[in-house]
């Protein structure tokens, strides 16, 4: 049974780890200087970002999900349990709260951008590079609520 609930204060290596994995598993189209760089981006703020969890019935966080003013700025999956319908079930989760949510995908991602369109997301534009002005192009999607 997956439960879903907010993050705490002390899951912070647990939830780089499921970072780290997913992104490994996922996003091989990084060069190894831009992962590095990201990562430690990413240090500096996703153990102390608001997340939604979700948890096993130990409680021992698998996935997770940050939400920003109804734009999804990352839903991140253990590698071990993905396919699983856990990254389902945070999308669906955050699409109760927010019906016309928004994200960003990396193009080249073919896995979360057939993911997020099975799931009823909508290409509404693109930039040829990220947030931080890197060669990884972004496909902008939205729920059409």
């Amino acid at each position: 049974m997956i439960m879903i609930r907010p993050s705490r204060p002390d899951e912070g290596v647990r939830i780089l780890e499921i970072w780290r994995g997913a992104v490994d598993a996922t996003h091989d189209f990084l060069t190894p200087e831009d992962r590095r760089a990201i990562d430690a981006m990413v240090c500096g703020f996703l153990p102390h970002a608001p997340l939604w969890l979700a948890v096993d019935d130990n409680d021992y966080p698998l996935a997770f999900m940050l939400i920003d003013e109804g734009h999804m700025e990352a839903l991140f999956v253990d590698p071990g349990r993905r396919g699983t319908g856990i990254g389902t079930a945070l999308l669906r989760h955050g699409l109760a709260r927010h019906p016309a949510m928004t994200t960003d995908v990396n193009e080249q991602n073919d896995q979360a951008v057939r993911f997020y369109e099975k799931m009823g997301f909508r290409p509404t534009g693109r930039s040829p590079m990220d947030g931080q002005g890197r060669p990884y192009p972004l496909i902008h999607l939205a729920y059409p609520g």
